[in-house]
């Protein structure tokens, strides 16, 4: 049996009315498009994780409302498999952002609507994006206390 590396990363889908909040960042040479997201760091819980993903990539603090889904996938490049947990927030109109990611990935945020977010095809680092935004425009949920940490 082959050993792949695993992963547990965390996405925050942001929407302000019909846009949603995407950041634009270098990935492995090229300019890609993910939601604010990033890899659980030891001892974080799931929520401190996803908080501190949004406010590096973005400059925002802001309520973590429910989560989405949970998500399974092996990336067909490296055999990386993530499980990639991804929650939502809604904001009364876009915010002004400032991303102080410390890796320097970052280039900018934007707001942008579903239709543009498709459009980026390949631009976008995961398919799990727009499997993410249709489980969240079908209104799946799930309670943040459903997330349980054991000490």
């Amino acid at each position: 049996m082959s050993h792949h590396p695993f992963a547990v990363t965390l996405a925050v889908i942001v929407r302000a009315n019909d846009r949603f909040l995407m950041v634009e960042e270098w990935q492995q040479g090229r300019v890609m498009f993910n939601q604010p997201a990033g890899h659980l760091e030891p001892g974080e819980t799931l929520l401190d994780g996803a908080r501190r993903e949004l406010l590096e990539e973005t400059g925002l603090t802001l309520p973590l409302e429910q989560a989405v889904a949970i998500y399974q996938y092996e990336a067909p490049d490296n055999g990386t498999h993530f499980v990639r947990f991804t929650f939502c927030t809604e904001v009364p109109a876009p915010l002004a952002t400032h991303p102080q990611d410390p890796d320097g990935d970052i280039i900018r945020c934007h707001w942008l609507t579903l239709a543009e977010i498709d459009a980026l095809g390949d631009r976008l680092r995961s398919p799990l994006i727009m499997a993410s935004f249709h489980d969240y425009l079908a209104g799946q949920r799930f309670p943040l206390s459903a997330l349980k940490k054991q000490s």
